[in-house]
């Protein structure tokens, strides 16, 4: 059982001081009367009364010791405008949405503000439905409370939706009145103004009716009132901004699962040998640390003493172990799979390649901008379009209308405001985003934002990565060569029978070949490691493994079988040989075989005009024999993730419209830097969520179907907005009585209410058509 920490100083020059995890207090473990052991070690307390509070809850306690500090100075940014940046969270003064932190924290993103959204939305939603039965009721079913019921119906809905407007669409009121201190209208502008404008005429209408003329008054003589379009649209914009957020949290999960390859703790060995588990932020240049097998390397380092191997696909993309010995580098994040290793800490912190990783993929977050911009930059010149022509309609009105002219002037101004309610233009994108992704989802595309679908349509370069995502990302046993009598069923029955025991997976491969088939038993087995394995089968001595292995036990290779080895060597195949007492008997070679529809894919993007260029950490040889295979001209090989990303960032330079397609955390920088990142739903949880786009079952093929959905999609939208602007360009002139000094007709806010909801109508109905889109 190791001990707790941490303590104070480090190495060489550690005190025997601990830390009392409950209260705080530093505790001699030495001279300490009360202690604990949970999960493996040991904590030392102060008193018996922190001991007993740390059994009841170990996890609360433990958390809290390793839990980083908060930066107080952590610099927020907007995702739509990286421009902005700010000390602490706040709202962006552009665009109104919530900015977040440039750089992610290592723990889970608080929920704490979406959980608060989602109360409000939902406390709406209990407001909303009775105003909206209040008013929408009598239109149904004909029937009208009688008095004094009538007056009892009224007064709930206008107080209902009052609070609605004043308490709900408080956050809407505040974002827009922001963006008129640096004049830079946006969605929130046009929501305050819409819904402000049509409360405040329902409260005027409801309390003081008889300033209103008689042709704002129905068949009943009463003056008509909005108030649940006004709440409606509250608890409507809320329920959007509610998925927004959650979409947003989601976007961090990547950076999140990056950043959890490290331990929270590391296992730190004092100058007298002694086990100290220290969190990780307590680690230091030149510390040496204790790596268990199965457990992820905690930084940056050079192996000190052991032998293992480690998984570093997460840097190389590549499945196979890399052999560990001493004086081999260490990187925080891989996995140590099969022997203890001792290393010295080198780098630390934000200096190791995994923060590097984290702070490329953040970077590179910060530079897309997502597609509702488009309606952004429209609300600019909208906003005071429509401020303008309700000025100019209460001035006209007020100037030139019949008695009472300043009544036919306030019902002209608001008539043109409730007509040009801003449900259409904010409605044009995500709705169009939301069948576009449902559509989506049926033919194997995952979108993860709108950005991703503006700018697919638009990408002339296709990156993809090698393994995993043009390859199987398997290894697998492609050819066993005999080179003596033994017949190939029993060369595969001897390598299978050899590494039955082994979980590398070259084993794996061998084993799986050979299944149902019966494996003699094996005695005498031994591992060489980075070598190969031997054993007994049948009295005969067997031994599998490389050139190395052969020339330590003195085991001769022919020219023949070298060339046949090399010429393997030659298709990108992996060789170990297989020898039976002191001879060569074959040759065994593996391979990461190419997806079965590969080629055919990458010739139909071809014909689409697509550039398709392989990125690969894999040797150059492998490479180029692949890309031979299916016919890719441009190849880049034995690249680390940050060379993935610098040959993206090159493309971009040049003026390409790039899009990566990957499968594996080394991919995620290069995922982020792409204008598309497209992650193969068989890969890593950190490549699906640096991307833009997940293929579900990592089938290439969904790229050319996303492209048409995504061309599909954008010439969707534009038709939206352009059936937005026509209602408002037809109707804002309608509604201000362009059609008055003919035909003596004024538009009433009942007739400028159903022309807004035809706006919108129309809007879904063409975004519906996308579910019927061929792709």
């Amino acid at each position: 059982m190791s001990e707790q920490g941490p303590r104070s100083g480090d190495g060489a020059n550690a005190v025997d001081v601990t830390v009392d995890p409950v209260c705080g207090m530093k505790v001699d473990p030495l001279q300490a009367r009360h202690q604990a052991g949970h999960e493996g070690h040991t904590y030392y307390f102060c008193a018996a009364r922190c001991r007993e509070k740390f059994l009841l809850d170990p996890v609360k306690y433990i958390g809290h010791q390793m839990a980083p500090a908060t930066e107080p100075d952590a610099i927020y940014t907007c995702p739509m405008h990286p421009e902005v940046q700010q000390v602490g969270p706040g709202d962006c003064p552009k665009c109104g949405m919530a900015l977040e932190p440039m750089l992610p924290d290592a723990d889970p993103d608080d929920s704490s503000e979406l959980a608060d959204m989602s109360r409000r939305f939902w406390m709406l939603l209990a407001l909303t439905l009775p105003v909206f039965v209040l008013a929408m009721g009598p239109h149904l079913s004909g029937w009208r409370p009688i008095a004094p019921w009538d007056r009892l119906a009224g007064w709930s809905e206008a107080v209902l939706a009052t609070v609605v407007v004043l308490w709900g669409g408080a956050p809407f009121f505040r974002r827009g009145w922001r963006s008129l201190k640096p004049w830079q209208p946006n969605m929130y502008t046009l929501i305050g103004l819409g819904t402000g404008v049509a409360w405040l005429y329902s409260i005027v209408a409801f309390l003081l009716p008889t300033i209103f003329p008689a042709s704002f008054r129905g068949a009943d003589g009463q003056v008509s009132v909005y108030f649940e379009s006004a709440a409606v649209i509250v608890t409507l914009v809320t329920l959007g901004d509610f998925l927004e957020l959650r979409a947003r949290r989601r976007t961090g999960a990547a950076l999140q699962a990056l950043m959890g390859l490290v331990p929270k703790v590391a296992h730190r060995l004092a100058a007298d040998g002694r086990e100290m588990d220290v969190p990780l932020d307590a680690v230091r240049v030149g510390d040496r640390l204790q790596v268990r097998p199965g457990e992820n390397v905690p930084v940056d380092g050079m192996v000190l003493e052991g032998t293992s191997h480690v998984d570093e696909s997460m840097l190389s993309g590549e499945p196979m172990p890399v052999l560990k010995t001493t004086d081999a580098a260490l990187v925080g994040g891989t996995v140590n799979q099969d022997g203890a290793l001792t290393m010295r800490a080198q780098k630390v912190g934000g200096e190791t390649v995994l923060a590097q990783i984290v702070a490329m993929v953040a970077t590179a977050q910060r530079t897309r901008a997502p597609l509702q911009r488009v309606a952004d930059r429209v609300a600019a010149w909208f906003v005071p379009a429509v401020l303008a022509c309700a000025v100019l309609a209460f001035a006209g009105w007020s100037w030139l209308g019949p008695e009472p002219k300043l009544a036919h002037a306030l019902i002209a101004a608001v008539s043109v405001l409730i007509i040009a309610c801003p449900c259409a233009l904010g409605l044009a994108t995500p709705i169009s985003i939301m069948v576009a992704s449902g559509r989506g989802a049926q033919c194997g595309v995952l979108f993860k934002d709108a950005g991703a679908i503006e700018a697919l349509r638009d990408i002339d370069t296709l990156v993809l990565d090698k393994t995993g995502t043009l390859t199987e990302g398997k290894p697998m046993l492609i050819e066993l060569v005999p080179l003596r009598e033994l017949p190939r069923e029993r060369l595969l029955q001897l390598a299978a029978a050899l590494d039955q025991p082994s979980e590398h997976p070259l084993a794996r491969a061998i084993v799986n070949a050979a299944q149902g088939q019966l494996l003699p038993p094996v005695s005498g087995f031994i591992t060489r490691t980075g070598r190969g394995v031997q054993g007994r089968i049948d009295g005969s001595l067997v031994m599998l493994g490389n050139e190395r292995m052969l020339q330590e036990l003195n085991i001769a290779v022919s020219e023949e079988a070298a060339a046949k080895a090399e010429h393997l060597r030659g298709d990108g195949d992996t060789v170990t040989f297989l020898a039976v007492d002191g001879v060569l008997a074959g040759l065994v070679a593996f391979a990461d075989r190419v997806k079965p529809n590969t080629a055919k894919v990458i010739k139909a993007l071809r014909r689409e005009g697509l550039r398709v260029v392989m990125l690969t950490g894999d040797n150059a040889t492998t490479a180029r024999r692949v890309a031979q295979k299916l016919r890719i001209d441009e190849v880049h090989a034995d690249l680390s993730p940050a060379d993935k990303a610098a040959v993206i960032t090159a493309m971009r330079a040049e003026g390409r419209r790039v899009a990566m397609a990957g499968d594996g955390i080394n991919d995620a920088p290069a995922l982020a830097a792409a204008d598309v990142g497209i992650a193969m739903g068989s890969g890593t949880a950190v490549a699906m969520e640096s991307a833009q786009v997940t293929l579900i079952k990592g089938d290439l093929g969904a790229i050319a179907r996303a492209r048409a959905l995504s061309r599909a999609t954008v010439r969707n939208i534009r038709q939206n907005l352009f059936f937005a602007f026509v209602y408002n360009a037809v109707g804002v002139p309608l509604a201000a009585g362009v059609l008055f000094p003919w035909l003596g007709i004024m538009l009433s806010p009942m007739v400028a209410a159903l022309a807004m909801s035809l706006s919108s109508v129309s809007v879904v109905s063409n975004a519906l058509r996308l579910r019927n889109t061929p792709l």
